[in-house]
């Protein structure tokens, strides 16, 4: 397997690879299955400017290293990446288009991302956006790379804008009759203007709800918050104890373990609404007892499973139109999108463009 250090044998190694999967990490395995090159190497930040609230780093950077030095200045990345202390990299985060719960009040990587330099499959070194904020020129590059699982060009470098981090989190548990009671006060508390940092709902009909700010502000949103909450269909509603615990455990996915402890075979990512969520539960109530969070106030849902359920949860998507990824365990389809995504003729051609040899294949 080729380990480049630099973008010169990053290129190089392009250019003499017949077929190139990617792998950074590893942390989604689905993605990088037989890998010919890492990009374990190539890492580093190489220019981060605090007053600016950018940075640019080389994309086998673990964003462990990214979150530590934020920290220091008193900033974040605000779309709240998953599997950080896994040792996830910068270009498996963009390359997958994963975010956290925390992108319920920012955005999604897609939002931040502000410039991406990358190696095309005919060995070309293309540069897309800027490394300041105000930058609009051109074609906007770095948004394909969003999501496009590496089918498109090798990533190398990445720029990205940053947030000052919140002075502090508090989260309310709010535990409610049904999951449908749980499903409308998912809505209204969507509607609100509090502005929650984090909305995530369990199939028992528990929400977590996040805040963050200002400490001396915290006790009265937190009221506000139990008010819109305050109804029959209300059982219990308590400040959670370990938020900061409670987040980890959300982001690093490390609740998705079968029946026996165990973690589970597969783990998949669905982009849906919270209408769909009722149909979906009925599916995973039927086949399994299969382990699922409900993110970012119903729009995406994270799924631990056998592998024998995932033909079954590709059927769902395709028959609601909503798609998915699996990041670990086997697939049926390569790369391993569940559903059909929209857009193919506009993939066909953007593939046609960057990689007409046809030489990479999904990467994270």
């Amino acid at each position: 397997m080729h380990e480049p250090t630099n973008l010169d044998e990053l290129r190089q190694a392009v250019i003499d690879l017949r077929h190139i999967r990617v792998r950074g990490a590893g942390t989604k395995p689905a993605l990088s299955d037989a890998p010919t090159v890492s990009t374990a190497k190539l890492r580093g930040v190489i220019s981060y400017d605090p007053s600016e609230f950018t940075f640019t780093a080389l994309a086998g950077t673990p964003l462990a290293e990214i979150r530590d030095l934020l920290t220091e200045h008193g900033q974040f990345l605000c779309f709240d990446p998953p599997l950080v202390d896994a040792g996830a990299t910068l270009g498996g985060t963009v390359a997958s288009g994963l975010s956290g719960p925390g992108r319920l009040r920012f955005g999604g990587v897609r939002d931040f991302l502000l410039g991406a330099q990358l190696v095309t499959g005919e060995g070309r070194v293309v540069f897309g956006g800027g490394k300041v904020v105000k930058n609009a020129a051109g074609f906007d590059i770095p948004k394909l790379m969003v999501g496009g699982l590496g089918q498109y060009g090798v990533l190398a470098e990445l720029t990205f804008k940053v947030f000052p981090r919140p002075e502090s989190y508090a989260t309310l548990e709010i535990r409610c009759r049904s999951l449908g009671s749980a499903l409308s006060l998912q809505a209204k508390i969507s509607a609100c203007p509090l502005e929650p940092a984090c909305l995530d709902l369990l199939p028992d009909g528990a929400l977590w709800v996040r805040v963050g700010g200002l400490q001396v502000a915290q006790a009265a949103r937190l009221e506000r918050l139990r008010a819109l909450a305050s109804s029959d269909e209300v059982l219990d509603t308590q400040l959670h104890e370990d938020d900061r615990q409670l987040w980890s455990d959300a982001s690093e996915l490390t609740w998705a373990t079968d029946a026996s402890g165990e973690i589970s075979q597969v783990l998949a990512r669905i982009a849906l609404t919270p209408k769909d969520i009722p149909s979906l539960e009925q599916l995973l109530k039927e086949r399994t007892t299969a382990q699922r969070r409900y993110s970012v106030a119903g729009n995406v849902a994270w799924i631990g499973c056998g592998a024998e359920l995932i033909p079954a949860i590709d059927d769902w998507c395709s028959q609601h139109g909503r798609t998915g990824l699996v990041l670990r365990g086997t697939s049926h389809r390569q790369p391993p999108i569940l559903g059909q995504p929209p857009g193919a003729p506009f993939r066909r051609h953007l593939k046609s463009v960057f990689d007409p040899q046809n030489k990479l294949t999904a990467q994270a």
